[in-house]
């Protein structure tokens, strides 16, 4: 299990289980934000509907993240990851119930819509403790020196759930409708909870248990602050995803303006797969630790050009190639992106930054779609997603020449220190 061994995490057993169960839940929480987008969009026409789903989800991650974060790193990650797994299930077992016309026919469309927004808050609370459960969790199933190799394969596993999720969501959809849909998310979390039975109860690696919460919360923001490095790759990405949030308005480019059904929907969805695919196989092979610093900035600004290309396409297949190329680079992005976390980030914190991280990137996407929602309410679609293209472009040119010590960041010492540990 050398260095160089593109494989080197993924001979850990545990590390494996821990692969199937972040698939399971990024693939069924993705494609569950799919499913509901395109009902809401069905019964209202509205693209701020769109905007509002994304919204009552942030509200609640955001506000609880730091407190999430506490709470991670003074429990014990496997059982609090399967109580996260248990109430998400329930969520999606009242998302079924909900698309089920036999219990929704003698509902007003306002009672209907408002309980699938208090039930998407309610799935904002399990997120905001979801990712800081999962980001520890991950570093007590693997030695140091296999870190990054393990964050390229985590990272690519995410990536494919959350791309290959909305892929599914758009030919389930098509193929066996909105209700079944919501069935097979359900199905998807028993799975991963019942992977997570096999791995057994890890030891809490922190030395202040007990210790206060404002206290805690103070030294998480306060190390985050004064690593600069690791702040400004989340604050980039956040600002990045925040105004490239296009593919929330996929139901309308599909059904307004591209004109090619839920067949279409399902296929542009699917685009970005395929992009995230291919960095999946080649990451391993290609470690993406050289220069970091400029190739975290080179993807976010081929993001950029893909969004803004997306949004000025009106030949399907020009729109297709654009989200490839949008899923190849922010594939490429996050990678380098969860590389720096868990190299920077000291056991004992884990849970804090993570959750300072989900605060900055993870809620993004869906402040993003709100941004989207609202700008393409007010300026037009196209317009709304050309605009977020351009600022993410602007976003990037403006870093890379404010900070040039980000520019040169570059990963190897930190790799060749974990390689002497263990």
């Amino acid at each position: 299990m050398g260095k160089n061994d593109p494989y080197a995490a993924l001979r850990f057993r545990e590390f494996n289980i821990f692969l199937g169960v972040r698939f399971a839940m990024v693939f069924a929480w993705t494609m569950q934000f799919v499913v509901i987008e395109w009902e809401v969009y069905s019964l209202t026409k509205n693209p701020l509907s769109l905007g509002i789903i994304g919204l009552v989800e942030v509200i609640p991650a955001v506000s609880l993240a730091l407190v999430a974060g506490h709470v991670v790193d003074q429990k014990e990650k496997k059982g609090l990851l399967q109580k996260c797994i248990l109430g998400f299930s329930v969520i999606s077992v009242g998302l079924f119930l909900l698309t089920w016309p036999k219990i929704t026919q003698g509902l007003s469309q306002n009672l209907v819509l408002y309980s699938i927004y208090f039930l998407v808050f309610l799935g904002g609370i399990v997120r905001a403790f979801l990712g800081p459960t999962i980001f520890a969790l991950f570093s007590l199933l693997i030695p140091k020196k296999f870190y990054p190799n393990a964050a390229t394969w985590s990272s690519s596993v995410w990536q494919m759930g959350a791309v290959i999720g909305p892929a599914v969501a758009g030919f389930a959809i098509s193929l066996i409708g909105v209700h079944w849909s919501m069935c097979l998310i359900a199905a998807c979390s028993m799975i991963a909870f019942l992977l997570l039975v096999q791995i057994p109860k890890k030891p809490i690696l922190n030395p202040k248990i007990g210790e206060p919460m404002r206290k805690s919360l103070r030294e998480g923001i306060r190390f985050v602050w004064n690593t600069k490095v690791i702040l400004g790759a989340i604050t980039l990405d956040m600002i990045a995803v925040l105004f490239g949030g296009a593919v929330a308005l996929l139901p309308i480019f599909a059904q307004d303006i591209l004109k090619v059904g839920a067949e279409g929907f399902g296929i542009l969805r699917a685009a970005p797969a395929v992009g995230a695919f291919l960095i999946m196989f080649t990451s391993a092979y290609f470690p993406l630790d050289r220069k970091a610093g400029m190739k975290l900035l080179v993807a976010i600004f081929g993001f950029g050009l893909s969004i803004i290309v997306f949004g000025l396409s009106t030949w399907f297949w020009l729109s297709v190639f654009a989200l490839f190329m949008s899923g190849a680079t922010d594939g490429i992005s996050m990678i380098i992106r969860q590389t720096i976390l868990q190299l920077k980030t000291p056991d004992h914190m884990r849970g804090r930054v993570a959750s300072v991280n989900s605060m900055f990137v993870g809620s993004s996407n869906e402040l993003g779609a709100f941004e989207s929602g609202l700008t393409a309410k007010l300026m037009g679609t196209v317009t709304a997603v050309v605009f977020g293209g351009c600022m993410t472009v602007a976003t990037v040119i403006t870093t890379g020449l404010a900070f040039p010590t980000f520019r040169k960041l570059d990963l190897r010492e930190d790799m060749e220190e974990n390689a002497k540990l263990d």
